[in-house]
């Protein structure tokens, strides 16, 4: 089939841990390609329309961990409702993630496993002794790849990546563009499969 989508997610965002191993499979599924976009999502609230945690009113914040518990049990994924370390400062962990695409590398399975030491193992994934902990496990050198992640490079590609979101009109995370048209959330995994496999036009803002 020869899709490309572009995923973009941050680690800071539960839905996108339970949506991770989901857009793997599918990607596999269907024979796409999938190109890891980490952003800033405070910025990408702040353009689109969506408010941090702490800002929301309390029913959402209370209806936001009734959903959480239904997506952990139909992902059958753990999840602490309250992290240990969270909020936390999620940029070098997130810098990491495009650290390792530039240097062509898969950076799924980093991914997977910084997900999980935030959302189920209670570690700060601001600290750089847990990322690189998190980077040796997956058998990449850890202080090549923090190295790189510091540099300015990957800071105005962590930008850049921010800037396509919002243009993509997505108003959180996870997203994923598929020929543009955007799907947000990680429950619209399924649509985006169904998108890849009947291979359909994108639908539009203002359809032909």
């Amino acid at each position: 089939m020869n899709a490309t989508v572009t995923y973009y997610y941050s680690l800071i965002s539960p839905y996108a841990w339970f949506g991770h191993a989901a857009i793997r499979q599918v990607a596999r599924e269907c024979g796409a390609t999938l190109v890891h976009r980490p952003i800033r999502i405070f910025e990408l609230f702040d353009a689109n329309g969506g408010l941090p945690l702490g800002k929301r009113a309390p029913a959402r914040q209370r209806y936001r961990l009734i959903e959480l518990q239904r997506w952990r049990a139909r992902r059958g994924l753990p999840l602490n409702l309250k992290p240990r370390f969270w909020p936390v400062d999620i940029a070098l962990a997130d810098r990491c993630l495009i650290a390792l695409v530039e240097a062509g590398h898969d950076p799924s399975d980093y991914a997977d496993a910084a997900f999980r030491a935030l959302w189920a193992q209670d570690q700060d994934l601001a600290d750089p002794q847990v990322i690189a902990a998190l980077l040796g496990s997956q058998g990449f050198d850890a202080q090549l790849v923090m190295a790189q992640a510091a540099e300015d490079v990957v800071e105005a590609i962590y930008a850049r990546n921010t800037a396509e979101a919002i243009a993509a009109d997505l108003p959180g995370l996870p997203g994923y563009v598929l020929n543009g048209e955007p799907f947000w959330g990680q429950d619209r995994i399924d649509d985006l499969r169904d998108a890849l496999l009947s291979g359909r036009a994108p639908y539009r803002v203002d359809p032909a």
